[in-house]
């Protein structure tokens, strides 16, 4: 009773029309750039559900995640700090232990201890276990050391081995009899390989990814055994949409708060059969497809479990797009004249604004106003802002790079954060219209991705207002700005 007065009269002081605690529901989609939707500039059409998720809620323009890739974005939404300040939070095998240590403070955690239901669904990729995880046995520790009540997630990438889903501590569909076996140091004798035996591939390597062959697919790591329990590609979206919804119905009674991390539009890029050329821009415009699918689906669970309007829903992306990620899947033959980041330069792997500026909508009728906001976001705030959501008056010190930025979340709050450290091979600052990038070394292009890395050994300084696509670099004619840029650098990494 005291946990639900407490977390009462922290939702009225938040917003005085406030009854009952909101639902949170995160949807995470995986690659899917700032131009990947209709409402953001894509051809009209290809994302009616996100679309409409956007003209019923606040559309961001200057959302962000963390990091230009996926693990460290993971990372910082879940923990609220810059995972660059950690050792071990680059993008991990499919064997990495977990991450995040049990014990410390996290989104789920505020909920959960707020008396919520938490759930994670779909893509994890921050590691599970220990050193001597055995994946024939209890898998922990995991999402539920961490603060999830349930979960139902695939380990890391659908590139990567281990290619089964793991519900709470169990691989699902486990034989004992078929024990799995997973090895990223060298091949296990007697396993086919991507490389050794592309006469079995119904999709085949652009670059890497010719390893274990799993599903006629060939991944990065090595696999042996648990044949029932190996995931279908086709299927992997219904899978993860059917278990988010399925967490709504179970949990409509009581509030909830869900993370849905779908796998969409990450490689192998594999939709079902019946989003098959439904975009006109071959399987990576199909995935979108797929994606925009599922968000209808969660969006419609919610709606239709009467929670419309007590659902707070933040939809968005772990990082900028990337076109071809490892598969001859036809993705650049078939782009034509879509521009996956939009006006922005870069993607993932970059740290060009295409690396993190990307997709970013609040829908939470009678609460947040349609419409359009400019404020600069990021995801690293959640642990924050939706602590101050849900009441809670202690702060929280791991969390230290999460700014309580609710308001701007909401709407009441044109301005958002002041600064914001972005993450790719490097990092760079943003304030306000300023976007810097310190001199550094090294490739300039991606070996393989083609993606603009960012890296010059001049510094850059641009105005994204004038300049969004970062053509100019005005660091010459800005000095003042730029040692401004530089000293906001300084003082976040000094920060511990």
């Amino acid at each position: 009773m005291l946990v639900r007065t407490l977390l009462l009269t922290g939702l009225l002081a938040a917003a005085p029309a406030l009854a009952v605690p909101p639902n949170v529901v995160v949807i995470y989609a995986d690659d899917l750039g700032y131009g990947d939707i209709s409402c953001n500039g894509a051809k009209a059409g290809l994302t009616p559900n996100i679309d409409r998720l956007a003209s019923e809620g606040l559309r961001f323009t200057d959302g962000h995640c963390s990091s230009a890739t996926c693990t460290p974005s993971r990372y910082a939404i879940l923990t609220g700090e810059y995972p660059w300040r950690r050792q071990g939070t680059g993008v991990l095998p499919g064997d990495a232990k977990l991450i995040i240590e049990p014990g410390r403070t996290t989104l789920p955690t505020v909920f959960k201890e707020a008396g919520y239901r938490t759930g994670a669904v779909g893509k994890w990729h921050l590691g599970l276990g220990d050193e001597k995880l055995d994946w024939n046995g209890k898998i922990a520790p995991g999402p539920l050391e961490i603060g999830f009540d349930e979960c139902f997630i695939m380990a890391a990438t659908g590139d990567r081995v281990p290619c089964v889903y793991v519900k709470n501590h169990e691989v699902v569909g486990r034989d004992p009899a078929d024990p799995i076996e997973v090895r990223y140091d060298a091949p296990i004798p007697g396993e086919p390989t991507g490389k050794a035996n592309p006469e079995m591939l119904r999709l085949h390597p652009s670059h890497g990814h010719d390893m274990a062959i799993v599903d006629g697919v060939s991944r990065i790591g090595y696999m042996k055994g648990g044949e029932k329990a190996r995931w279908k590609d086709e299927d992997m979206a219904d899978t993860f949409t059917s278990q988010a919804v399925e967490f709504i119905k179970k949990n409509k009674d009581k509030p909830f708060f869900l993370y849905f991390a779908t796998h969409d539009i990450h490689v192998p890029r594999l939709p079902n059969n019946r989003f098959l050329g439904k975009s006109g821009m071959g399987t990576r415009g199909d995935a979108i497809v797929e994606f925009d699918w599922s968000v209808g689906e969660v969006v419609k669970a919610i709606d239709d479990a009467g929670l419309k309007e007590n659902t707070l829903i933040v939809f968005s992306s772990d990082n900028g797009p990337v076109v071809d990620d490892g598969y001859k899947d036809e993705a650049v033959a078939k782009l034509g004249s879509h521009k996956p980041a939009g006006p922005y330069r870069g993607g993932k792997y970059s740290k060009f604004e295409g690396g993190t500026r990307v997709p970013f909508v609040v829908r939470w009728p009678g609460k947040v106003k349609p419409g359009e906001s400019a404020a600069l976001v990021c995801q690293i705030d959640f642990t924050a802002s939706f602590a101050a959501l849900v009441g809670r008056q202690s702060p929280i010190p791991t969390a230290k790079d999460s700014q309580n930025v609710l308001q701007a979340l909401l709407g009441a709050d044109p301005k958002g954060r002041e600064t914001l450290i972005e993450q790719a091979a490097g990092l760079a600052v943003r304030r306000g219209k300023w976007k810097f990038i310190p001199a550094s070394g090294g490739r300039k292009v991606a070996a393989f991705t083609n993606s603009e890395l960012g890296n010059d050994p001049e510094p850059q300084l641009y105005d994204l207002e004038a300049d969004p696509g970062e053509t100019r670099n005005v660091a010459a004619d800005h000095p003042e700005i730029l040692d401004r840029l530089r000293k906001d650098l300084a003082e976040a990494k000094e920060t511990q």
